[in-house]
Order: structure tokens, then sequence, then C-alpha cells
């Protein structure tokens, strides 16, 4: 199944449309696709509230990256400013529920409040929520994965955060060492720093 970039933000942003309106983009021509897209997001809507939004980052950012205001957040208390080794910790934090070898503690650091999306490197299904975030991982976590990034970019916006590049997998339990690219997209919910995109 191919799925637009357009259709991708708009299953993360959109909570009041689920994802397979969203993936019904994908097979419109582009003016379809922007009337469908008004429908959902008007010019007149402002996704990220700057006095609602506890999770604004000061402005801070890599110079030359853009801000993206699309993600909501999912909490309006405590503090979200981060900084970029605090962006790669959040892989150590993951890396570490992995290591536990516990599927719930992984499908928590998603942020599936706010429409997490997890494209699995070895599955070609979509899991957008707690329960088909976690059956992935009850497989997965069976090969005693762990993780360690090879080279990665960090791009910090207004209550987002972005870590992308390669990472490789050594499997405990038959030894392979297995190399892929990643992107993680972080969003502050419930008082942490939580995936909303992983692939």
């Amino acid at each position: 199944m191919k799925i637009s970039s357009l259709a991708l933000l708009v299953a993360m942003a959109g909570r009041q449309h689920n994802a397979a309106h969203a993936f019904a983009f994908s097979n419109k021509r582009p003016a379809a696709v922007a009337k469908s897209f008004s429908s959902i997001i008007s010019p007149t809507t402002n996704l990220v509230d700057a006095e609602e939004s506890t999770t604004a980052l000061a402005g801070r950012r890599k110079k030359g990256s853009k801000r993206f205001g699309f993600f909501k957040r999912g909490s309006k208390s405590g503090t979200s400013d981060i900084s970029e080794s605090e962006v790669r910790s959040l892989f150590s934090l993951w890396n570490n529920a992995l290591a536990t070898g516990d599927s719930r503690i992984v499908a928590k650091r998603y942020a599936t409040k706010s429409g997490a999306v997890l494209l699995p490197t070895v599955s070609d299904t979509p899991r957008t929520d707690f329960h088909s975030i976690k059956d992935y991982f009850d497989a997965f976590l069976q090969k005693e994965p762990q993780g360690k990034i090879l080279e990665g970019d960090i791009r910090i916006g207004d209550g987002w955060a972005q870590d992308a590049g390669i990472y490789e997998f050594t499997m405990g339990a038959t030894g392979d060492v297995v190399k892929a690219r990643y992107t993680y997209v972080y969003v502050y919910e419930d008082n942490q720093w939580k995936i909303a995109h992983h692939h």
C-alpha cells in the first residue's frame, strides 16, 4: 500500500479524523487532495496555539531548519524544553525499554494519546495505537534487540524534536547485526517526551 506524505501528516495531525480517512488521500489527484485536506484543516485553523502550548521550545532550533506546527500536545503542564543531547537520550530510554523484554513498557514510549505512528522495519503494517504497537514488539522483543545510533541528525522545533539517521541492532537471541535507517519524531505528552512517529 502506498501512503503519501500528506496522508501521514494528516493521520498524525488530525485527531478528529481516523487514519483510514487520511490514507484515502493517497490515490487522489493533487487538487482533490487539497480540497479534502481543507475540509479537515481550514486556513484559519491554528493547530498549535501559543497560549495553549506549554511545549514551546523558546524558538531553539538548528540554524536553517524550519518550524513545523502540526503536532498537537497531550499535556498542558510541566516543562518541555529540550536540548540536542536530551533528544538523543530519548533513544536510550526507548532502547532501555527494549532491554526489559516487556512490550508494554516499549509501547508506553509512544505518544498514543496524540496519534503515534510506528512504521516498523520488519512489518508492512502501520501501527497507530497502543495495542498494535505492543503487538509488534511482542514478536520483535523475542529477538532480544539492542540498538545503537551510528549517525544521526537532530532537529528541534516548537513542541517537537526529530532524530533521524542510521542505527544498528544486535539481536541477542541470534547474534545477528542489522543496520537500518531511522526517524523518530518526539512530542511532549503526559509530562514527558514520547515518540509520535517512528520508522
